[in-house]
């Protein structure tokens, strides 16, 4: 079978060989897992597209797109494109005004809502979005004048499916590489959000990509809990997934995610570093908690996992001694890790932000082999990735074929190919910024390749901190330090133009509050605990601990502690968890210039 050259293509090659099968996707409705079929799946999708035609939406109008990752998601979104339509995809915990401005810029004609929680922010705004027509809403009870069940809509396409559904597939395939796909809109870590315009093209030469380095099997399921408004969830858990056989499994919330892992098993499962790494800290909460006996042995088998790992990634033989005592290890401790993630995991899949190689050992040690990859939105969103058997710990992997990547002098990663968006909607400007003549996409980001072609991110070019004393510093691989002490729970360094670094700590509650009363140390409130002498050296001396082999420049030289971690809500996050540095340093200004108003007890020589 040839590699579909659009996703319209792709969606329709899916169903012709995928078709017979009896699961393409599960939800949990009313505490009950409910099955799509591709059969019901390519039915809901073909009414539903006839529907939105019967509206009056053509091809090339925008489809806005307000849902939590459900199949009324999947459905829609191959229901858009099959009409010839581009969706703009929403991140549902966006407030209405942040959903106004994207509305209005992407002249949505009509908008799929989840729910009445969603339902309310659109009916909010409404009257200031004259291009929006028709509003849509997956849930029954969500309603109200000029609304749209979804219901309604599939209804209308069902009235006319016999006479066009011999045409509606032609139609379909009718779109080219070039056709615009969807509109998404970067959160971003500065500025005003800006429309990623993806082609058909863009977006199906990434799946054709990725599945070449990560093939599927018959029997794969995935856990589907990053956002689909993002393009990682979407190309990897939705359109690769599709396109690889593998069953969707769509998590109820963020919140019961490890539950569900143990329900539904999954095989494959896509997550940004906070996940690991809060698993990580569990595990090894656990590991110090229990008798000094069961400490012992917790840490001499973390010891030779790891071990083991350099060994098996290194393409070393692993000594016999070191086999049999892995296999003990694996046995007493690494295995209840894989437990506790269903049993069934054949890899994890990383983006979105570094991952720190002490927990992809771990993980790889339990079985649990995470890929680390790197792209943006603007890139489909894959660059590069680590593939089963050839996985570098600390890169993001080699390019995806296809793809070219290149280094500038000034360190910055270029990448070219057919995944390399067409431009910024409506930005000319900013499009001919990020695209140079040569047709080479600038990201951003720092890195090198390897002599092996493996790329390493070292940090982000717009996120290097320059102090007043010219001094280049990379703030994420130190901020990854930093939450390496179990008493870190978010870090963000600062100091831009100053004349030396800082950093922001949020402490881990429980870790701290635990230390706190095994010390007799009364506080109230994590707030009033923080206010403890005793408390601020303790934060002091574990972040300096695990920031010990920086260079005198690069350590911060004064620590903020704060009580309230980082949030999307804030404006701190943008919604795949990046730390928005300049609405971290304007929401904690007055603490900041007081931090630096005040003496430093090593400053920094000249």
């Amino acid at each position: 079978m040839t590699e579909p050259r659009t996703l319209n293509e792709l969606f329709f090659q899916a169903m012709d060989e995928f078709g017979e099968r009896p699961v393409a996707m599960r939800a949990k409705r009313g505490g009950t897992w409910q099955e799509l079929s591709y059969k019901e799946l390519l039915a809901q999708v073909r009414t539903l597209s006839l529907g939105l035609a019967e509206l009056g939406l053509e091809r090339g109008d925008r489809i806005a797109l307000v849902s939590e990752n459900r199949p009324e998601w999947a459905i829609a979104d191959y229901a858009c494109l099959t009409a010839g339509c581009a969706d703009v995809p929403v991140y549902p915990t966006l407030p209405p005004r942040q959903i106004a401005y994207i509305l209005r810029d992407s002249g949505a004609a009509a908008i799929f809502v989840s729910s009445s929680e969603q339902l309310d922010k659109i009916l909010a705004i409404r009257a200031e979005l004259p291009a929006l027509r028709h509003v849509i809403t997956f849930d029954a009870a969500a309603g109200g004048p000029n609304v749209l069940p979804l219901a309604a809509v599939q209804e209308k396409g069902r009235a006319v499916e016999v006479e066009r559904a011999g045409t509606w597939r032609a139609a379909a395939l009718e779109a080219v590489p070039g056709d615009l796909a969807t509109l998404i809109y970067t959160s971003g870590t500065t500025g005003e959000p800006k429309g990623v315009m993806l082609t058909h093209g863009n977006i199906a030469s990434n799946v054709a990509g990725s599945l070449n380095v990560l093939p599927l099997r018959n029997d794969d399921e995935c856990l589907s809990f990053l956002p689909l408004s993002h393009i990682f969830e979407r190309m990897a858990g939705h359109y690769l997934m599709l396109g690889g056989g593998a069953v969707i499994n769509y998590a109820t919330s963020i919140d019961t995610v490890a539950a569900e892992m143990l329900e539904r098993r999954p095989t494959f499962v896509l997550a940004v570093p906070r996940l690991y790494e809060k698993i990580y800290a569990r595990v090894l909460d656990a590991g110090v908690s229990g008798s000094a006996l069961k400490r012992s042995i917790f840490f001499w088998a973390k010891r030779v996992g790891e071990t083991w790992v350099d060994h098996t990634l290194a393409g070393r033989s692993v000594p016999p001694g070191l086999a049999v005592r892995y296999r003990v290890a694996y046995r007493l401790v690494l295995s209840k890790l894989r437990a506790r993630v269903g049993g069934r995991i054949r890899y994890f899949v990383s983006g979105g932000a570094p991952l720190s190689a002490d927990v992809a050992r771990f993980f790889y040690a339990a079985g649990l082999p995470i890929l680390e990859g790197y792209g943006l939105t603007e890139t489909s969103p894959v660059i590069s990735v680590n593939k089963p058997g050839r996985t570098r710990l600390g890169t993001v992997g080699p390019p995806l074929p296809g793809v070219e990547v290149s280094i500038a002098p000034d360190g910055e990663i270029l990448t070219r190919g057919p995944h390399v968006m067409r431009g910024y909607y409506n930005k000319p400007e900013a499009t001919a910024e990020a695209i140079d003549s040569a047709g080479w996409f600038h990201t951003g980001d720092i890195g090198m390749l390897d002599t092996d072609g493996f790329l390493r991110i070292t940090d982000r070019k717009k996120d290097l901190i320059v102090t007043a004393g010219g001094k280049n510093i990379a703030p994420q691989p130190i901020e990854a330090m930093a939450k390496k002490s179990k008493f870190v729970a978010s870090a963000v360094m600062l100091g831009d133009k100053r004349r030396f670094p800082i950093m922001l700590i949020v402490p881990n509650a429980d870790n701290l509050r635990a230390w706190a009363l095994h010390k007799g140390i009364a506080g109230d409130t994590l707030e009033a605990l923080l206010q403890r002498p005793e408390v601020e050296e303790k934060m002091d001396r574990e972040v300096r601990k695990t920031l010990r082999d920086l260079a005198h420049f690069e350590m911060p030289k004064k620590l903020l502690l704060i009580a309230r971690d980082f949030t999307i809500d804030s404006g701190e996050l943008t919604p795949k968890m990046s730390v928005k540095r300049h609405v971290v340093e304007r929401n904690y200004r007055e603490q900041i210039e007081k931090l630096y108003a005040e003496p430093v007890a090593h400053p920094e020589p000249v």
